[in-house]
């Protein structure tokens, strides 16, 4: 069947079951050797299989089927999963960090959708099983790989300041009031940390250049979970339980996350949420206007502008500032993707207002000056294997250099603007050659300087950022989104409005304007800027441009994001681990302070030469166990023919799906 070229962007997503029927079931245009799609014919997979996994005994287990062997069944809610292998898939993939996510974004493959049709999908879905880490009413950052032109977009949705909040929006009550105390309950748990959101904002903008099907259906998973019910993750119980005194505080979370004795719901347990299925209604019926303008919209203002809580001591709460105009007023931005060439490839990730672009960027720019290859895991067949000394302490020390410049002079460049020829100038070739020239083979730096670009008079803002999430997609056309999608802390700022989450976003500011000399601080508030953030969504290709698409991958976790990001690249690029060996390894690097982290998640390694080696070279280690979400997409040649192969974080409950079982 020939799709008319005016009305192919609109195929809902139920059509397409009858188009299936009437397919082929050939790859379609595109394809995983084709540079993109030729057309508007719809590239459907009649594949069975597809978008499941194997069992065992070799039989294809649906997710969220309920059957034994289903992903989706809750399992732990932190630790490190055993014996996790990379995937591989011919045509099209999806790594996130739910099962019934990636379930989502690989149905709306199947059906001839696009990465960033699947992308819209999967955060649906997200905000419903993953609230701890997700909303539809957050902020995201996404990277695009347009197959077919052979360009990358780095699209930006995260949230904005009120037009109202100043300098001291986090800090006083009364933001021009110096006597005036600091919001109550916290800055966290007040109105104040809500930001205007973007992520629908910015998917919707996505949709509009590079969707295939229509927007109305890509909520029909969310919908229907919400509707007829899900396994609650352990995660996400886990998450419930610890926040129950914040919840306290607003009736909607309480009744939608506990029982009316009021104990939390449990892992395993089937949950509806209908009042986010009504909200996904309105997305599909409405596109992101819904969000931003009537009922939803008005509900969002009150709702953070709340002054009292639910509770029987009716706590108090410091409103937030937002308006309606606020959220009609939001606009996301296209921005000029980060991109810089390491050894035979060319990495791509994201623009200021996110820090985390540049910083990887720079860390590899350094590393580029080392022969890292030299520096390999031992044994990587076994999860990834163990860290070489050496190498952890060159990656460590790279890290601390660019976490010195990040921490100084990054922030929403549309407000304050880069030192010098803005990124150009943070990614010089010389400058990050002087910067390499300072990392020391036998000793750490311990705390790093940032560099030397000229009379910048800003001060050092170290505000810590706190979890996310993140998703790779490969379409069968050959495009690529890499997102990383958050609600900033666990919960968010705990204010539930119409079965979603608000953020506390606006706390990845500096609390004051100001250093303790005075300085200003790039990072402070302003009306209607972006937080700096941490989220580095990542693109990579073969060559000196996005010619050949190698890899898309990124990772929630704060302000580590940067060294889960940097780790993953390395060891795919610099010591050929797949996928999931990749997402596997051990963690490690450093924020710039005297410490140096080596991920104790793993227990079944033995750390303790690598712990050693680093601290005769002067580090303290850290061997917390860190809970990275590490989701990656590569394109490989695996026994002369090229795959798709996928890796999901074992610290957390990802999965990869495909075109066939995988």
């Amino acid at each position: 069947m020939t799709i008319p070229k005016r009305s192919w962007r609109f195929i809902p997503l139920a059509l397409t079951v009858f188009l299936a029927s009437c397919s082929s079931g050939s790859d379609g245009p595109g394809g995983l050797g084709s540079p993109g799609a030729s057309g508007p014919q719809l590239a459907i997979d009649t594949d069975p299989a597809s978008c499941s996994i194997r069992a065992t005994d070799g039989a294809s287990v649906v997710v969220g089927s309920g059957v034994q062997g289903d992903p989706a069944a809750p399992e732990p809610a932190s630790g490190y999963r055993l014996g996790s292998q990379a995937k591989q898939a011919s045509r099209y993939m999806v790594v996130s960090a739910t099962p019934l996510a990636s379930k989502a974004g690989c149905d709306v493959l199947r059906a001839g959708g696009s990465a960033v049709d699947a992308a819209v999908a999967v955060q649906a879905v997200l905000g419903l099983v993953e609230p701890q880490s997700s909303t539809i009413a957050g902020s995201a950052f996404m990277m695009y790989y347009d197959a077919a032109k052979r360009t990358v977009t780095a699209y930006d949705g995260r949230e904005s300041a009120p037009a109202a909040a100043n300098g001291y929006y986090l800090a006083r009550q009364v933001q021009d009031d110096p006597g005036s105390p600091a919001p109550v309950p916290s800055a966290r748990r007040s109105g104040r940390s809500i930001g205007v959101p973007g992520v629908m904002r910015m998917l919707e903008l996505a949709h509009e250049e590079h969707g295939r099907l229509a927007w109305s259906a890509l909520f029909d998973d969310g919908v229907r979970l919400a509707d007829d019910g899900f396994q609650i993750p352990s995660r996400m119980a886990s998450a419930i339980a610890s926040n129950a005194a914040n919840f306290a505080l607003d009736a909607e979370a309480m009744a939608t996350f506990f029982h009316p004795d009021g104990t939390p719901r449990a892992a395993g347990e089937t949950m509806t949420n209908p009042a986010y299925a009504r909200s996904l209604r309105a997305l599909a019926q409405g596109s992101a206007d819904a969000l931003h303008t009537g009922p939803l919209a008005q509900a969002i203002v009150a709702k953070a502008g709340q002054s009292v809580g639910d509770d029987a001591a009716r706590t108090p709460i410091t409103p937030s500032l937002m308006t309606l105009r606020d959220l009609a007023d939001y606009r996301p931005k296209k921005r000029e993707p980060v991109c810089i060439g390491y050894r035979v490839y060319y990495v791509c990730t994201m623009a200021p207002p996110s820090s985390g672009g540049i910083a990887v960027a720079q860390t590899l720019g350094m590393l580029a000056h080392f022969d890292l290859a030299r520096y390999a895991p031992t044994d990587p067949a076994n999860e990834g294997g163990i860290p070489n000394v050496v190498g952890v302490h060159l990656v460590a020390e790279a890290e601390r250099l660019a976490y010195a410049d990040r921490d100084k002079y990054v922030a929403d460049t549309d407000f304050v603007p880069l030192p010098g020829q803005g990124v150009a100038t943070l990614l010089d070739p010389a400058y990050l050659k002087s910067r390499a020239g300072m990392i020391d083979l036998n000793t750490s730096l311990g705390t790093a300087p940032p560099g030397d670009l000229g009379d910048v008079p800003l001060g050092i803002d170290r505000t810590p950022e706190h979890g996310t999430t993140h998703f790779s997609i490969v379409d069968a056309y050959g495009n690529a989104v890499s997102m990383t999608s958050t609600v900033e802390s666990s919960m968010g700022s705990f204010h539930m409005v119409e079965g979603f989450l608000l953020t506390n976003q606006l706390t990845d500011f500096s609390s004051t304007p100001v250093d303790a000399r005075g300085t200003p601080i790039a990072n402070r508030v302003a009306p209607g800027k972006r937080p700096r953030s941490t989220m580095a969504p990542t693109l990579v290709f073969r060559g000196d441009g996005p010619d050949a698409f190698v890899m898309a991958t990124g990772s929630p976790g704060g302000g580590t994001i940067i060294q889960y990001v940097v780790k993953t690249l390395v060891g795919a690029l610099d010591w050929n681990l797949d996928a999931q060996q990749a997402a596997s390894l051990v963690n490690f690097g450093s924020a710039n302070s005297p410490s140096t982290s080596v991920d104790g998640a793993n227990t079944t390694l033995d750390l303790t030469q690598l712990v050693q080696g680093l601290r005769a070279l002067g580090h303290t280690v850290s061997t917390s166990a860190q809970s990275s979400g590490i989701s990656t997409i590569m394109r490989v040649e695996r026994d002369g023919s090229m795959l798709l192969e996928g890796g999901a974080d074992p610290r957390r409950e990802g999965l990869t799906l495909g075109n066939g079982a995988t």
